[in-house]
């Protein structure tokens, strides 16, 4: 008996039909599985990560935290590569007339790494907890938080605030990131520490404390499919070490290199040196200049300090000529800074204030603490204040505990200081300038009336001019010897086809998703 054989048209009609449930399958397959990307990259950071970077809730006025947040987070607006505030989690947003009322709707579809969908209830229970920096501002103006429905949610004012979105959708605080109010609940802050869950790019893998961070990319991210599928984020304070690494192929980007790793790096024709564009400045601190009894009470020594840097010189051997030299402590890249140069450098000048203040012989200042891991730019600072008689000694420490004593008003006499968060003139003043400061050791009245002035000030060219005031009060008052603004610069490896720092404007951080290997 003589086998079936299927007729021409059966079997195309069988191959049509198979295509069809392969088609059907492929349709149906996880898209996850097949939009994970691939590649692993690792990036040595300056400093210890600290388990407390992983909730926006507690996010001090320091950019560094952002390397974190940013990768696991996302927030309702915040900036994206071509603009300082754009719309995120919110798809957009609109404001009344009035200034008192704020409306965000959300994009359709959002969810959190683990699953759990992002409403605006998520949104409310973000904002309500946040307590980090600017967050006395922020709460301060809050008149009520109203959830419309789970897309739109009205963030609504007690009086018109102009930089409302400043400090919700920027740098300048995490008060715009959204955490999981169903997880979060069930697990706690400390829980929340150990395993964070977000909505950003990428989502939390491991922790080893002091020794890195693993992420993986999330496929489900709003914006994109992020193009490198795991981040390894390790902790090398040491910046020689750093450079080794990179060098040697061990990681693809070395962070926040100064002086001779910098130029180690900008030597080998293998690697790129690239200097941000964000928001960051160096300045001394003169936490006693309100004690009387204090030598630093007296104007005449603030100057001599002032006089004594050769900010130029400095720039140069910590900088390589990137950071420019500055007179306040306002970043020249945000609105409403003051662009000035400061005190220009006169030893000699130094020296004469230095005798009519009663110290013709120099003083003993004591102890100098640096932020770390700035010790070349401590140096070098250190080098010309013993020139001219005021002697110091460099306590280094380690960057979370500096960065509590600082908060805490711990540090005494002189210390350098960074910071490198966003915003405008109007969040570095409400920080550092107006006496209620998180970070201010003291204050003067009428620069808090004029803080207050140019907060309710909707017209922009009469902000501009309050906030000017402001800044040159503290260069007529001495009230901090400010340095440079910095630029952070980043070793960059040969595996790296698109480095995507600066993509986001006034962060130095890379936008993550966009990152692509070779």
């Amino acid at each position: 008996m003589r086998p079936h054989r299927p007729s021409r048209s059966t079997s195309l009609r069988h191959l049509v039909i198979a295509l069809a449930v392969v088609s059907m399958l492929v349709a149906v397959a996880p898209q996850s599985a097949a939009q994970i990307p691939p590649g692993e990259s690792v990036i040595a950071f300056h400093v210890t990560i600290a388990p407390s970077w992983f909730d926006p809730s507690t996010a001090p006025p320091q950019i560094t935290p952002f390397g974190i947040l940013y990768a696991i987070h996302d927030s309702v607006v915040r900036p994206l590569p071509g603009g300082k505030t754009g719309p995120s989690l919110a798809e957009s947003w609109s404001e009344t007339p009035d200034g008192l009322t704020y409306e965000f709707k959300l994009r359709r579809g959002l969810k959190f790494h683990n699953g759990d969908p992002l409403t605006t209830e998520d949104v409310k229970f973000s904002l309500e907890r946040y307590k980090g920096a600017g967050s006395k501002a922020i709460h301060d103006r809050l008149k009520q938080i109203e959830v419309v429905d789970a897309q739109v949610i009205r963030i609504h004012l007690k009086e018109p605030w102009p930089d409302f979105l400043t400090f919700y959708g920027t740098t300048a605080t995490a008060a715009g990131m959204v955490v999981p109010k169903k997880y979060l609940t069930q697990v706690g802050d400390d829980g929340f520490k150990k395993h964070p869950v977000g909505a950003g790019p990428y989502k939390f893998v491991t922790h080893k404390p002091g020794i890195e961070i693993v992420l993986d990319a999330y496929p489900g991210y709003w914006r994109k499919v992020p193009n490198v599928k795991r981040f390894v984020i390790k902790s090398v304070p040491e910046g020689t070490t750093r450079v080794a690494m990179l060098k040697n192929g061990e990681v693809d980007m070395a962070r926040a290199l100064d002086g001779e790793d910098a130029l180690n790096v900008k030597r080998d024709p293998r690697l790129q040196l690239i200097a941000s564009k964000h928001a960051s400045i160096f300045w001394i601190e003169f936490a006693d200049q309100w004690d009387p009894k204090s030598p630093w009470h007296d104007k005449r020594m603030r100057q001599a300090v002032n006089y004594a840097l050769d900010r130029q010189a400095i720039n140069e051997v910590s900088c390589l000529g990137f950071c420019p030299p500055t007179g306040v402590i306002v970043p020249r890249v945000m609105d409403f800074a003051l662009q000035t140069t400061g005190h220009p450098y006169d030893p000699r000048k130094a020296k004469q204030l230095l005798a009519e203040a009663g110290y013709p012989n120099g003083i003993d200042a004591g102890d100098f603490v640096p932020i770390p891991p700035f010790l070349t730019t401590a140096e070098a600072a250190t080098n010309f204040l013993s020139a001219v008689g005021i002697r110091t000694r460099i306590r280094p420490t380690e960057r979370a505990a500096f960065l509590a004593a600082w908060r805490e008003k711990k540090l005494r006499g002189m210390f350098l200081v960074a910071a490198g968060n966003s915003g405008n003139a109007a969040s570095r003043v409400e920080a550092f300038m107006h006496s209620k400061g998180s970070y201010a050791y003291g204050g003067y009245p009428d620069i808090d009336d004029l803080f207050h002035q140019q907060a309710r000030e909707r017209d922009r060219a009469k902000r501009e001019a309050l906030l000017h005031k402001i800044q040159q009060l503290t260069i007529d008052r001495v009230m901090f010897a400010p340095v440079m603004d910095y630029r952070t610069l980043t070793g960059v490896g040969p595996r790296v086809a698109e480095h995507a720092l600066d993509a986001m404007p006034l962060n130095p951080y890379p936008a993550y998703e966009d990152m692509k290997l070779r």
